[in-house]
């Protein structure tokens, strides 16, 4: 065997460790994949903060428009108590006797002390 020979057997070594070292570095690790399955998670996850802060916001502008329609329902029931009342004091001084009031209903009886009627 001539030195050519010899030579050319070397750099062809050199090549195929080159090469093993080439394919080993351009493999992905145990390490990255978990990387990127957190970062698939985390994604996910934010995703699901996003569209549950989303649900809160619709959640509050309700309840801003039930509590709206309930204080309203509350004025509309405290007037009409003193209008009835008014309306009582009023036959009363006419000389007249008013109707007998129908008892409140259990029900609505904890509403109304609520509202101070």
């Amino acid at each position: 065997m001539t030195v050519d020979t010899w030579i050319q057997a070397g750099l062809a070594l050199v090549g195929t460790a080159g090469g093993v070292v080439s394919a080993r570095a351009a493999r992905r690790t145990k390490r990255q994949e978990k990387r990127d399955d957190f970062t698939t998670i985390k994604d996910a996850l934010n995703e699901r903060i996003d569209d549950l802060k989303k649900d809160i916001t619709s959640h509050q502008t309700q309840i801003t428009c039930q509590q709206d329609q309930i204080t309203g329902q509350g004025a509309a029931i405290s007037w009409l108590v003193v209008d009835r009342r008014s309306l009582v004091g009023y036959i009363r001084g006419a000389g007249l006797e008013p109707p007998v009031a129908r008892p409140i209903p259990e029900r609505a009886r904890p509403f109304l002390d609520s509202i101070d009627v």
